[in-house]
């Protein structure tokens, strides 16, 4: 018989990224990110490149020469989300892939708008805005979210003569969703142990999130029911970084984990983990 443990909550501070990818050309990676998506490098080795936004990493990207593409069906990542600060951003983004000839899917969530695209090496990409917290509607503990269409001519109408030419220097990285194999233990795991807060349930999908936001991971079946982790060699997801704000908060982390009986492994100032999906997590306090 399992045992719950009772819930214990993360803190409000945390934030993500970079999340850290395998592809199999860096160089074609490299110029993806920078010139769609408007990361700057920040540093380069020959088999790796870190990108992100001012200061701040986004994506980390590990070279795999020769690496197939994760198997259909496998667990790992359906998609990263870039949270741009404004809408005039986001229609200057879109204007942009717009002259670039890409084509992106889009949906209003009702707490955001986003857009949607694949790299390279066919890893999910959002990039959205955020709809003022005083807009989304919650009933009790649950963030109500949709999928409707985004008016796009409202949108740009917003974009001004502003060129999009990088990302804004705070832009973030808003959330991450990844594919799971079942929501059961997921929701354990991530809820009960970890200590998000389950904040909208979909067919197939859970949302977690802290301090109220409206989700920090998304976590779902849709294509990997049932499935196993993506093998070493492939273009998958390698790891997400959590940054949680104090030393303590690792390791509050820490006893949850091993009161849970789930494995990690601690190095230096970072708890690493690996959720019942096979998605490694890597949990830290800032540097």
């Amino acid at each position: 018989m399992t045992t719950l443990l009772p819930p214990s909550r993360l803190p409000a501070g945390l934030s993500i990224g970079p999340v850290e990818l395998a592809v199999n050309d860096l160089q074609r990676s490299v110029t993806f990110y920078g010139q769609v998506l408007g990361l700057v490098v920040q540093e380069h080795t020959p088999v790796t490149a870190t990108l992100g936004a001012g200061p701040r990493p986004l994506v980390r990207l590990t070279e795999v020469p020769g690496a197939a593409p994760a198997p259909v069906g496998s667990t790992g990542l359906y998609h990263l989300a870039m949270l741009l600060p404004t809408r005039a951003d986001l229609a200057r983004w879109v204007r942009h892939v717009s002259a670039l000839g890409l084509r992106v899917g889009q949906s209003d969530h009702l707490v955001s708008e986003a857009f949607y695209l694949t790299d390279p090496d066919g890893h999910g990409i959002e990039v959205y805005r955020d709809r003022p917290r005083n807009e989304w509607r919650w009933t009790l503990d649950q963030v109500q979210m949709a999928s409707d269409p985004i008016d796009i001519p409202d949108l740009l109408a917003e974009a001004g003569p502003e060129p999009y030419s990088h990302a804004p220097e705070s832009t973030v990285m808003g959330h991450v969703h990844l594919r799971v194999s079942d929501l059961g233990p997921t929701e354990t795991f991530y809820r009960t142990v970890l200590g998000f807060d389950v904040v909208a349930r979909w067919p197939g999908a859970l949302f977690v999130s802290v301090g109220g936001y409206h989700h920090h991971l998304g976590l779902n079946t849709w294509q990997s029911e049932g499935g196993k982790a993506a093998p070493d060699g492939t273009t998958a997801l390698r790891n997400v970084d959590l940054t949680l704000p104090r030393q303590t908060d690792i390791d509050a982390l820490a006893s949850r984990l091993t009161a849970a009986g789930h494995a990690f492994t601690l190095e230096r100032d970072s708890l690493i983990v690996t959720d019942p999906a096979g998605n490694r997590l890597t949990f830290a306090t800032p540097q």
